[in-house]
């Protein structure tokens, strides 16, 4: 029988469909593919829906359509190379995919997932005890309880754990009273649905390592609230503040969070009225954007997420913080904690754009499908005489909508 030769499209069908098992978070976001030809630093522009507020009695009332976007910029270009020989290319693909294919798909998709992990620090819901790893069911759902509450959607949710937390938590199921959940706990550490969510072991979710912080931090000044109309692309503002300790470096770091004194959540969907949101019971959290140091005199202005907005169908907070409130940063200064996520599909992206086929290869291929694209191509070595391949991907990420993620500290 005349040998299989393995043809660039064979071996580019079989490395998508590796990577896209391969791949955990990237499996379960939202994941977009653009036609585009795309290279790195190339941004994409996502339309963010309208919200809007009940009005009472019969007269109408106008409200403004101020339509937010985004952009996710195309800034990850990453790919696995390896040499071969030509009867390497006569093995049934089954055989090369094994050898060759499956440990390159599953290092470029780790790589691609770990990046996605690191979004974490877009996120400022954020619940759990830092040092307290989340090994039980009590533990975990007050991230439900905390989505729930922020009107996330109950369908699309899915929880990424590290090993501690995945773990214990099997360990935790061993002594229900389901057979069939306990048996899978037991034997094979598979967890299952649980509060709502698809459970994942995950390796690669992120340490968080809080800034060196110290003193007694308060809000310098009042009004310091802003609009929907000047935030809406980035849902951030800037925050006076005073009472660090001074010349301090790495003060807070992005990813921090921290509350205000007298300054609560809302229901984020909009009630009747322009200011007829709920208020939570618990303060609203907030995230820095970017690390900062404190000056010498102990003064810094951060950069925060979300933006204090009080009113409106976008109204984030039930006030704007007095002058001189209490912040309150989560965790011990210079300490790091694991950021296990629980997310909605919708609170991150992953779009990949294809790559184009180089006019000076003859031995090419390009395949895209379900949001993913690759790209592959071979070539001859003079230098050592080695035939070489090379999978390349063009991906970005991008936390569209961190409002549909918690944080669940370990």
């Amino acid at each position: 029988m005349a040998n299989d030769i393995l043809t660039p499209s064979v071996i580019a069908k079989e490395a998508l469909m590796q990577l896209e098992n391969s791949l955990v978070l990237g499996n379960k976001v939202h994941r977009e593919y653009k036609k585009e030809f795309a290279k790195v630093g190339d941004t994409v522009s996502i339309r963010k829906p309208v919200k809007f507020y009940t009005a009472d009695g019969a007269t109408r009332v106008n409200q403004d359509v101020e339509e937010g976007n985004t952009s996710i910029t195309i800034d990850q270009r990453k790919h696995v190379s390896w040499k071969f020989s030509t009867q390497d290319l006569t093995l049934k693909i089954e055989q090369y995919s094994e050898r060759y294919i499956k440990p390159a798909m599953i290092t470029l998709a780790n790589t691609m997932d770990a990046k996605g992990y690191s979004l974490y620090s877009s996120i400022f819901n954020h619940v759990g005890t830092p040092g307290t790893v989340p090994s039980t069911y009590a533990l975990v759902s007050p991230a439900a309880q905390r989505q729930t509450e922020m009107a996330v959607p109950m369908d699309s949710r899915f929880l990424c754990l590290n090993p501690a937390a995945h773990y214990g938590i099997a360990g935790d199921q061993v002594g229900l009273q389901q057979q069939n959940m306990v048996r899978t706990a037991y034997t094979d550490a598979q967890i299952g649905r649980i509060a709502g969510y698809d459970v994942m072991a995950a390796q690669n979710i992120a340490n968080h390592t809080v800034g060196a912080y110290a003193g007694t931090p308060l809000v310098n000044g009042a009004s310091q609230g802003t609009t929907y109309a000047l935030t809406k692309t980035t849902n951030t503002q800037t925050l006076v503040t005073d009472g660090w300790s001074a010349s301090v470096t790495g003060l807070l770091k992005a990813g921090d969070v921290f509350t205000i004194a007298g300054v609560y959540a809302v229901n984020p969907v909009p009630g009747e009225g322009t200011t007829g949101k709920v208020v939570m019971p618990y303060l609203q959290e907030f995230v820095v954007t970017a690390d900062i140091d404190s000056d010498g005199t102990g003064n810094a202005s951060p950069v925060i997420s979300p933006a204090i907005i009080t009113s409106g169908p976008y109204q984030t907070v039930s006030a704007e913080p007095a002058d001189n409130a209490a912040i309150t940063v989560r965790g011990t200064a210079s300490t790091a904690y694991p950021q296990n996520l629980a997310l909605h599909k919708n609170a991150f992206a992953l779009v990949t754009c294809p790559l184009e086929l180089p006019d000076g290869a003859n031995w090419k291929a390009r395949e895209t499908h379900n949001g993913l694209s690759v790209r592959l191509v071979k070539d001859y070595d003079i230098d050592s005489d080695d035939d070489v391949i090379r999978i390349d991907a063009l991906y970005g990420w991008k936390a569209i909508y961190p409002e549909l993620g918690c944080r669940l500290t370990g």
